[in-house]
């Protein structure tokens, strides 16, 4: 009863209440002044009055079927636009009032100019390290998923020389990332999604308030909505004080817009642009399971040192500079030349997120391009399952071809209207061979492939609609490096924690299996 008390309160359930009253107070005067112009018509001319009354009425008519005209030619998912096709059938003008304002979830206009400039700044320093041609001798049948990284976000370069460790768990990654934090002599850079004040946090924040007594340089970006609930609305200023620059990301505000939407779901840290870490972690106690609301919390994360870890620095520096209005030097935060670490493979680090910034969908690109080119296995840990056709039927395709598809979903759930979802997805996959386990201990957040013991993927991508199309992500494509067979063998200790799931499972309750599939047809809200 109190959480629900504290949600109805908070500062997320007044703000999004205030926008849905401007919009209907905004719907509502404009259908008066067209009802107004209706009525002085039928005055002016009152022999008329039924013309007039038919004209109105053809006008509403001749705007919803070319708002549906024009949804069924839009660039977009199909599910979406069946979504946005139901809306306008149900509610006429009204729906139509409700597409054009809620279905452009694209970025302000002054971001869009904003990121433009600050890409030119980065190009400047993710050059291609390989030519296309060592790529294809070093990758082989792997190297045109990595170019179709590339291609699609210049940003995403190739790296060799960079040494990478992955942690199975939380508390693993938060021990190692402390050390780091540490041992800062220049910069702290850190991107997350979530703060929330408790033992994780503490401890982080108790080493960035020595690093900026010590002179070091320390930044800190958060999500606005992410963290909201977590921090208090002013929490940025109280970091500033403390000697933390800082910023929240695309903050909450009441304007009628679905920007919105467009998230920072990224998890980003550098250190003096040597070391970097990435992966499903934010910075709460949940993650590192000081707290077990949904059971034993299963999160990962990569780490890593060398040339793969400046790409995460420009990630970072393009979106502070976005959020502060400057635009930097990016040449002053490279690290000094030194002796390159060994490494081992390459890693490819890139970032995704809504249209027009990114070109196309390039997490969801990349998944289905992994699926398409396996030959024995692709292994997927995903907090959500929540599909578009395409996955839906790369993840079918692939088992049709013989290759091992597992994916390893939560079995205690986070949101029940998610897990629904996720659900919903299981006969269909099933029966097309993929198999699904749930991880019986509680709940994961991890995000990663695993295929054929080259090639693996380690961040933030979520399989659902809100990471794969509105958010801004990031990850690591991992060629052959330490982190794959560490990954290997997390799977293989997971599986043997998870309970596979039958077509027995799948049709468990039709009530159950009803209101999944009622919910499918609003997949693309979440």
């Amino acid at each position: 009863m109190k959480r629900r008390l504290r949600i109805l309160l908070s500062r997320f359930t007044l703000v999004a209440l205030t926008i849905i009253a401007l919009f209907l107070a905004g719907f509502l005067v404009v259908a008066g002044a067209f009802y107004l112009l209706k009525l002085i018509l039928e005055a002016v001319f009152a022999s008329g009055a039924e013309w007039v009354d038919l004209i109105f009425r053809a006008v509403g008519w001749i705007v919803v079927v070319a708002t549906a005209i024009h949804i069924i030619n839009r660039n977009m998912m199909p599910e979406a636009k069946v979504l946005w096709l139901l809306c306008i059938v149900a509610f006429n003008a009204f729906g139509v009032a409700i597409y054009a304002v809620f279905s452009y979830n694209r970025p302000s206009r002054r971001q869009r100019k904003k990121f433009l400039v600050l890409k030119e700044e980065a190009h400047k320093f993710t050059r291609p390290m390989l030519s296309e041609g060592d790529l294809k001798a070093e990758m082989g049948r792997w190297a045109g998923v990595s170019r179709a990284l590339s291609v699609k976000n210049g940003h995403a370069v190739v790296y060799r020389h960079t040494q990478t460790k992955y942690f199975p768990t939380g508390e693993d990654f938060f021990r190692h990332f402390l050390f780091d934090l540490q041992r800062a002599k220049k910069y702290i850079f850190l991107e997350y999604f979530i703060i929330e004040y408790g033992v994780m946090w503490g401890a982080v924040l108790d080493v960035l308030k020595a690093k900026a007594a010590e002179g070091v340089e320390v930044r800190v970006l958060y999500d606005d909505i992410g963290s909201m609930g977590y921090v208090r609305a002013g929490y940025y200023k109280y970091l500033r004080r403390q000697g933390i620059k800082c910023y929240k990301f695309n903050p909450f505000v009441p304007v009628v817009s679905n920007f919105h939407n467009n998230r920072d779901h990224r998890k980003i840290a550098v250190i003096d642009g040597k070391v970097a870490y990435t992966g499903g972690i934010n910075l709460a106690d949940e993650y590192i399971n000081v707290k077990q609301p949904y059971g034993n919390w299963k999160d990962t994360a990569v780490r890593l040192e060398g040339e793969g870890a400046k790409s995460l620095l420009f990630m970072f520096l393009r979106f502070w500079d976005l959020c502060s209005g400057e635009t930097e030097d990016f040449s002053r935060f490279l690290p000094e030349e030194s002796a390159l670490p060994a490494g081992e493979g390459l890693v490819q680090p890139y970032s995704d997120g809504p249209f027009p910034l990114y070109g196309r969908h390039l997490g969801e690109d990349l998944y289905i391009n992994i699926l398409s080119v396996a030959e024995k296995y692709v292994w997927i840990m995903t907090p959500y399952l929540i599909l578009d056709y395409r996955m839906r039927e790369a993840l079918v395709s692939a088992a049709a071809r013989g290759v091992d598809v597992r994916i390893v979903v939560p079995h205690i759930p986070d949101k029940k209207t998610a897990f629904a979802l996720t659900r919903s997805n299981y006969m269909a996959l099933i029966k097309g061979g993929v198999k699904i386990y749930e991880y019986t201990p509680g709940f994961v957040h991890a995000k990663s492939f695993l295929s054929d013991d080259e090639v693996s993927v380690v961040g933030t991508i979520n399989l659902d609609y809100r990471s794969l199309m509105h958010h801004y992500e990031n990850a690591v494509l991992m060629y052959r490096t330490a982190a794959n067979a560490e990954l290997k063998a997390d799977y293989e200790a997971t599986f043997k924690k998870c309970a596979l799931q039958t077509e027995e499972d799948a049709k468990k309750s039709v009530v159950w299996r009803g209101m999944c599939e009622i919910l499918k047809a609003f997949a693309p809200l979440f």
